[in-house]
C-alpha cells in the first residue's frame, strides 16, 4: 500500500503548467457530462478525448495503467453486474446458459455505466497527476476564495496521506516479522487486515491531534487575513483549456443527438 500525491509528469507539459482551478473545473465539466448522458456514446467519445489529451499531460503511459488499473477494473465490473443483473433483458440474446442470460439492451446499459465510471475517474487522475497539492491549495483560495483554514486543513491532510502507506508497510513488515501472516486462510487474512487498520487509524488520530496543536501554534487558526508566496492567476491558455472542455463535452452531446442515441440519466 502506497500514497503518492506529487505530480508524476513533467513539469513542463501544457497541461501541467495550466492553473489547477482551471483543470478542476474542466474535469468536473467532463464528469458531470458523462454522468448526466444515460447512453454509451456521449461517454465513449469524451473517454477519447481523455486519452487523446494525455501526451499533452507529460503523463508517463505507465504511471497512467498504475494509477488507473483498479478504476477501470471496477468500471469493467460494473458492466458484468449491471448486464447480468438486468432487471429487464431487452434486444437480441446474446448468452442464454441456465439462469444466466445477457441481452444486447442490457449489455449496452451497463456499458453506459461502466463508461461513465471510466470518464469521472480518468479526468480525475489526469487532473490529479498533474496539480502540486501546494499550487491547488494556492488556486483555492484565490481564484475561488475558499476558507483559508479549510484549505490549508486540507493540504496538510494531503500532506500526510503519503506516511499512512509508509506506516501501512511497517506495521504489515513487523508483523510479518513476529510469523503473524494470514497464509492461505481468507477469514486469517481478514481479521488480520481488519487488526492493521485498525492501529493504522490509531496512530492517524494521535498524529492528526499533534498536527492540529501545532498549526494552532503557529497561527493556522487566526482569522488575520493570509498573504501568498505564491500567487496563482487565471491567464488565457487556462481559459482555452476550460473552453476546450466545455466544447468537447458539446461536441459529444451533439454527436450523440445526431446519431439518435443521446438520452438524459433521470
Amino acid at each position: 500500500m502506497s500514497l503518492t500525491l506529487a505530480p508524476v509528469c513533467d513539469a513542463q507539459a501544457p497541461i501541467a503548467r495550466v492553473n489547477p482551478v482551471a483543470k478542476l473545473a474542466a474535469a468536473t465539466v467532463i464528469s458531470i457530462t458523462a454522468l448526466v448522458a444515460a447512453d454509451w456514446l456521449t461517454p465513449l467519445l469524451l473517454l477519447a478525448a481523455l486519452i487523446a489529451a494525455v501526451p499533452f499531460t507529460g503523463i508517463r503511459i505507465a504511471e497512467l495503467a498504475r494509477r488507473l488499473r483498479w478504476l477501470w477494473f471496477a468500471a469493467a465490473a460494473v458492466v458484468i453486474v449491471n448486464a447480468v443483473f438486468a432487471a429487464e433483458q431487452t434486444g437480441r440474446i446474446l448468452i442464454d446458459f441456465g439462469p444466466l442470460t445477457i441481452s444486447t439492451g442490457a449489455l449496452l446499459d451497463g456499458t453506459a455505466i461502466g463508461l461513465r465510471v471510466c470518464v469521472a475517474a480518468t479526468a480525475g487522475v489526469l487532473g490529479f497527476a498533474t496539480t502540486d497539492p501546494t499550487d491547488l491549495a494556492d488556486a483555492l483560495t484565490q481564484q475561488l476564495r475558499a476558507p483559508a483554514r479549510f484549505t490549508l486543513g486540507a493540504l496538510a491532510a494531503l500532506r500526510l496521506l503519503p506516511l499512512l502507506g509508509a506506516e501501512w508497510q511497517q506495521i504489515t513488515g513487523a508483523r510479518r516479522a513476529r510469523g503473524l501472516e494470514g497464509g492461505w486462510n481468507p477469514v486469517r487474512r481478514v481479521r488480520l487486515f481488519a487488526s492493521t487498520m485498525f492501529a493504522l487509524l490509531v496512530g492517524a488520530i494521535r498524529r492528526a491531534g499533534r498536527l492540529a496543536a501545532a498549526m494552532d501554534a503557529r497561527g493556522f487558526d487566526s482569522e488575520i487575513p493570509r498573504t501568498h508566496a505564491r500567487e496563482q492567476r487565471m491567464r488565457p491558455a487556462d481559459w482555452v483549456v476550460l473552453a476546450g472542455a466545455l466544447l468537447v463535452c458539446g461536441a459529444a452531446i451533439g454527436v450523440s443527438a445526431a446519431y439518435g442515441v443521446f438520452t438524459v440519466f433521470n
